[in-house]
């Protein structure tokens, strides 16, 4: 199994890719000390198995799950063992290791990992059958168990294309459309959004951070292409 580990502590990282020494099956493909360079690397790169620490600066382990649109297998590894309950409330986490972690442990760990298949994670809400073609105002209606559902245009701060579906994130629930990124980026006011990627669109407005080629939005960092960088730089309200 291909695998990172995410933890702020040098001597943490190090630990655990001794113990993945041990384990033939897995492949440490990175480490990183925070949940942002990890979140970058995975927007370019697919893993099959997280080792993720709990307390980091910025972002915790738990806000880095909620980052991910289909989150790998993930294996806590923390010094706090009272997020437990918690933790097995996410789908995606096998195990949860208290450091310091004995090697009998973290392999009972890996052959808990190794026995479960993979199966997509729900992130979204909702599925619906397609995107209506007409908007009215600040609004757009999509279609959802035969029922228009209207959502509110600015309260949307991210689309992305997901195969034959986008995911329309907003202020209060996510959707998923069976539609193109190219169809509902035609409904959208041009002042609002912008098409960064070729698989996302984003709310200008509801960008917190830039840094390199990426955007944070709430807790997604979006990748920026580079012919859509110059577009990006324009829109913003530059000192």
């Amino acid at each position: 199994m291909n695998c990172i580990i995410i933890d702020d502590e040098a001597t943490a990282r190090a630990i655990i890719e001794q113990l993945c020494s041990n384990i033939p099956s897995l492949n440490v493909l990175e480490a990183f000390p925070n949940a942002m360079q990890a979140i970058k690397y995975l927007n370019q790169n697919e893993v099959d198995l997280i080792f993720l620490d709990i307390h980091m600066p910025d972002f915790t382990g738990f806000d880095f799950i909620q980052t991910l649109k289909n989150p790998p297998k993930i294996i806590l590894t923390t010094s706090d063992s009272k997020f437990a309950i918690e933790a097995f409330e996410y789908d995606c986490i096998v195990d949860y290791l208290v450091k310091p972690i004995a090697l009998p442990r973290f392999e009972k760990a890996i052959q808990k990992a190794s026995a479960i298949k993979e199966q997509p994670v729900k992130t979204t809400n909702d599925i619906s059958e397609n995107l209506v073609e007409t908007t009215s105002g600040n609004d757009l209606y999509i279609n959802i168990d035969r029922r228009l559902i209207k959502i509110d245009i600015p309260s949307i701060y991210l689309i992305e294309a997901k195969g034959d579906y986008i995911n329309v994130k907003t202020e209060e629930k996510n959707y998923t459309v069976h539609s193109t990124l190219k169809k509902i980026e035609e409904k959208l006011p041009n002042d609002l959004f912008l098409k960064v990627h070729r698989s996302y669109i984003i709310n200008v407005q509801k960008i917190i951070d830039i840094e390199d080629n990426s955007v944070l939005i709430k807790k997604d960092v979006i990748p920026v292409s580079r012919s859509n960088r110059p577009e990006l730089m324009k829109r913003l309200n530059l000192l």
